[in-house]
């Protein structure tokens, strides 16, 4: 038997956007995250929740090897105008791997996740 995708192990769609919408609205709240204005601008609190919600959960589907359904802009485009430093990008990092702590989302998948996302940080960190 084939060894399941991590988007399969996280629950498929269902898993991913539950963990998305509670993860969302930590990201919201999160006084470190948002220090940077342009931050706050991107999400559009409260009004874009459902679409940046959808957004993440696409990503997120795609990212753990689900079927192809993201149409947000590549990470480097969509981050361009954020100016997230490092300290930005490792408040969000905190804070996903807290919501999957908080999930009680296993050891194995909880790593492969975080790996996904710090691949990512060359693309997303645009700020010394």
């Amino acid at each position: 038997m084939p060894e399941q995708s991590l988007y399969e192990r996280l629950g498929g769609a269902y898993g991913i956007a539950g963990a998305v919408d509670v993860l969302v609205d930590r990201l919201f709240a999160n006084a470190a995250v948002n220090a940077n204005p342009a931050v706050h601008a991107h999400h559009g609190v409260p009004a874009n929740a459902p679409g940046y919600k959808f957004l993440v959960t696409a990503w997120s589907i795609e990212a753990t090897g689900g079927p192809k359904c993201y149409i947000g802009e590549d990470m480097v485009k969509a981050h361009d105008e954020l100016s997230i430093d490092q300290a930005g990008f490792d408040a969000v990092k905190m804070e996903i791997a807290a919501t999957l702590n908080f999930l009680g989302v296993p050891g194995a998948e909880h790593d492969e996740f975080m790996e996904i996302i710090e691949s990512y940080r060359p693309q997303v960190v645009q700020a010394a």
